[in-house]
C-alpha cells in the first residue's frame, strides 16, 4: 500500500471537539481512501478558534502532504476556515466572481433571495482554486501551503463525499499515480472474545510481515481483518481458508453486509416472511430487518408483562407459514429465545454471562442472538452458536 503519503484529515469545529456529533465524516474518509489504495496516517481536531486554525493549518502543512480540512465553510460568524486559510498563507481573502454566481443562480432557480450572509461562502485566498459543490452553497478550495496541498471541505456529510469522490481523489490520483491498491478481507464472528482469536491465530497461523491481521470488538462481534497489497493475493487466499477454519463455528458473515443483511438475503433466497415480537430490544432487530429490506410481515415490541408466547401463537393462527422469532420474558440475565415455523417450534432459555453494559449496549447484544439464530436457521444450522457468554439452560424443540 501507499504509505509514503502522509495524508491527514483535519476536523474543524466545537460540536466536533467536544463530542456533540460524532465525526462520522472522519470514518468514511479513512474507509473510502483505504478502498483506493491511499491510507489516511494521520488525523486531527480544532475548534472554532482562528488563531487555533492558522496555528494548525502552518504546523500540520509541515508535517504532511495533503490535508483534508473539513467544516467551516458556512456563512455565519464561526465558519472561520477560508479566513484562517488566507492568514496561515499571508495573503487576503478576495471575492470569487465564479462562486458567487453559482451561489445566486442556486437560490433564484428555488425562487428563493439569496441572503448578504451567503456572500461570505464567495470570500477565498487569493491563491485558491474552487471545488465545485454540486449539492449545497458552500464551495470548496484548494491551495497549497509549504507544499502541502489543502483540500477544503464543508462538513455536510452528503456534500462532502461527493465532493471527495468527484474531484478530489481524481486530484490525489493524478499527483500519485503509482499506487498500490490494498487488499483487505474481512469476516465477523460472535460469541468468542478478541483474547481468545488472538491466541489461537497466533498459536495456528504464521501470518508473513507483509501481511496484517487486525481486529475490531465491538460486542458481542468481533470482525478480523487481513489486509496486504493486491501482490499478495494469493497468500493472502491461503491465509484467509486457514483463518475461515479456525473460527467456522463463530463465523457470521464475510465482508460487511452486516448481521441483518445477512438475514434478509436469506429470506428473500428462500421466499421466507418473518414476525419479529421483542420486548428488552425494543424494536431493535425489527428495525434492522427493515432497514435491509427483510421480508418481515408483521413486528411488535410487547411489555416486559405481557404473554409473549400467547401473542406469538395467535399470530401463526394468522400466519402459518412465517417464521416467528420472539425474545423475552427477561428476568436479570435470563431470557427465552423462540423461534416458531410451520413445523417446529425451538425454544431456549438462556444466561447471558457477561459483565454489565448500557441499556442501549444490551439491546444490541441480545438484538445480535436473535438475528444470529435466525441466520442460523435459515442456514440450518442449531440455532444457538458456540458462545462464551451464553448457557443454555434449558432446550425444548417440539412438533407444531
Amino acid at each position: 500500500m501507499n504509505s509514503t503519503v502522509r495524508i491527514e484529515m483535519v476536523s474543524t469545529g466545537d460540536e466536533v471537539l467536544y463530542g456533540q456529533i460524532v465525526d462520522t465524516n472522519a470514518a468514511w474518509l479513512a474507509d473510502f481512501l483505504f478502498q483506493q489504495g491511499f491510507l489516511i496516517t494521520s488525523r486531527f481536531t480544532v475548534g472554532d478558534d482562528l488563531v487555533q486554525l492558522i496555528n494548525a493549518l502552518q504546523k500540520r502543512s509541515i508535517e504532511n502532504d495533503i490535508l483534508i480540512i473539513n467544516g467551516g465553510l458556512g456563512p455565519t460568524s464561526d465558519d472561520l476556515s477560508a479566513l484562517a486559510a488566507a492568514k496561515a498563507n499571508n495573503e487576503e481573502l478576495v471575492l470569487h466572481q465564479e462562486w458567487l454566481s453559482v451561489m445566486e443562480n442556486y437560490f433564484i432557480s428555488r425562487g428563493k433571495e439569496m441572503s448578504p450572509a451567503n456572500i461570505k461562502q464567495a470570500m477565498l485566498p487569493k491563491s485558491a482554486t474552487i471545488i465545485d459543490n454540486p449539492v449545497g452553497t458552500a464551495c470548496g478550495f484548494r491551495m497549497v501551503i509549504n507544499d502541502c496541498v489543502i483540500y477544503f471541505t464543508p462538513g455536510v456529510p452528503s456534500e462532502f463525499k461527493e465532493m471527495v469522490k468527484s474531484q478530489i481523489l481524481p486530484d490525489i490520483k493524478n499527483q500519485y499515480p503509482q499506487i498500490i491498491k490494498p487488499l483487505c478481507y474481512r469476516l465477523t464472528t460472535i460469541g468468542r472474545s478478541e483474547s481468545d482469536l488472538a491466541t489461537e491465530i497466533d498459536s495456528k497461523l504464521a501470518i508473513p510481515a507483509n501481511i496484517s491481521v487486525g481486529y475490531r470488538s465491538a460486542m458481542p462481534i468481533i470482525e478480523l481483518k487481513l489486509t496486504a497489497d493486491e501482490s499478495m493475493r494469493p497468500q493472502m487466499d491461503q491465509i484467509w481458508t486457514q483463518l475461515k477454519a479456525i473460527v467456522k463455528d463463530n463465523l457470521v458473515y464475510e465482508g460487511t453486509i452486516g448481521l441483518a443483511g445477512v438475514v434478509s438475503e436469506l429470506a428473500q433466497q428462500q421466499s421466507q416472511q418473518l414476525i419479529i415480537l421483542e420486548q428488552k430490544t425494543a424494536g431493535l432487530m425489527a428495525y434492522q430487518l427493515y432497514d435491509n429490506n427483510a421480508p418481515v410481515i408483521k413486528s411488535e415490541v410487547l411489555s416486559q408483562n405481557s404473554n409473549i408466547r400467547e401473542a406469538a401463537k395467535n399470530l401463526q393462527s394468522q400466519y402459518p407459514n412465517a417464521l416467528i422469532l420472539f425474545l423475552g420474558d427477561f428476568s436479570e440475565d435470563i431470557f427465552h429465545l423462540c423461534l416458531m415455523t410451520s413445523q417446529k417450534i425451538f425454544c431456549y432459555k438462556l444466561k447471558y454471562n457477561s459483565r454489565r453494559h448500557t441499556k442501549q449496549t444490551e439491546q444490541e447484544i441480545f438484538s445480535a442472538i436473535g438475528l444470529d439464530a435466525l441466520r442460523r436457521y435459515l442456514t440450518k444450522q442449531p440455532l444457538i452458536a458456540p458462545n462464551i457468554w451464553l448457557d443454555v439452560l434449558d432446550e425444548d424443540i417440539t412438533i407444531n
